[in-house]
């Protein structure tokens, strides 16, 4: 091979996906496992744009709360809780985000510029009717 290490043929995709397989595998909890991957974040200069790290520790505080120990990452109800808790936090964001968006558009609407603009049915966006 030339100059080229074999890391260099992976994208970069692939070298975090490396990264958290060899750093986290033998990582038993749930806590541990999420810190080391807010850490390979961090180090990859990755940001968390949507918050997802916050949302996925409350969720865990609450399961562990409702469990009375640590969430061990072989626990599969302790780890169905933990995802069904994300779940609900993120349609709570979703609706905050529809809420904010809906009351925008009448805000516009109700703007001299745009009388005579039709407005959107947010419904209509949702790609799901599309599908």
């Amino acid at each position: 091979m030339s100059s080229f290490s074999r890391a260099d043929l992976f994208s970069e995709s692939q070298r975090i996906q490396y990264t958290i397989q060899t750093r986290a595998q033998d990582i038993p909890d749930a806590r541990t496992y999420l810190l080391t991957l807010k850490e390979i974040r961090i180090r990859r200069g990755l940001t968390d744009e949507f918050g997802v790290e916050a949302m996925m520790m409350e969720a865990l505080e609450k399961v562990e709360k409702e469990l009375k120990k640590p969430l061990m990452r072989n626990d599969k109800k302790g780890m169905a809780l933990l995802m069904s808790e994300l779940i609900r936090s993120i349609r709570t964001q979703l609706e905050v985000l529809k809420k904010d968006a809906i009351e925008a558009m009448e805000t516009q609407k109700k703007r001299p510029e745009f009388k005579d603009e039709e407005i959107v049915d947010v419904r209509s966006l949702d790609i799901r009717n599309s599908l």
